[in-house]
């Protein structure tokens, strides 16, 4: 058994290229924890997202924190804290944070794999 709290504190800015703008990640459940599941929270500041982007397995988003956007090509959803949106596998989307304001969601995935898309 492992206990992790979640920390902004611990999160660290993260360098990946899907992200565009200040984004910060904590790795709360990392995949040398486990082989089946990859769990970390994401914080995107002030209008922070991600590229638009798709994965090859389903990702489950937990938004504990701010006001932010998840958006496929058909659909824009405006979420808040306590909002849980299932993303299925092969579905090009993005997600990030309002204009104005910052957005905490922790990120549920099986191992998979991610292609950014321009």
């Amino acid at each position: 058994m492992k206990r992790v709290r979640l920390d902004r504190a611990a999160a660290a800015p993260s360098p990946s290229p899907i992200f565009v703008g200040p984004v910060r990640t904590q790795n709360l459940i990392a995949e040398g924890d486990t082989e089946s599941l990859r769990v970390t929270a994401v914080t995107f500041e002030d209008g922070a997202r991600n590229r638009w982007h798709m994965h090859t397995t389903d990702q489950v988003l937990l938004v504990v924190e701010g006001h932010g956007v998840v958006a496929t090509e058909e659909q824009e959803i405006h979420v808040a804290e306590g909002d849980v949106i299932l993303i299925p596998a092969g579905q090009r989307h993005w997600h990030g944070a309002e204009p104005g304001k910052t957005f905490t969601h922790i990120a549920i995935l099986t191992p998979g794999e991610m292609t950014i898309q321009e």
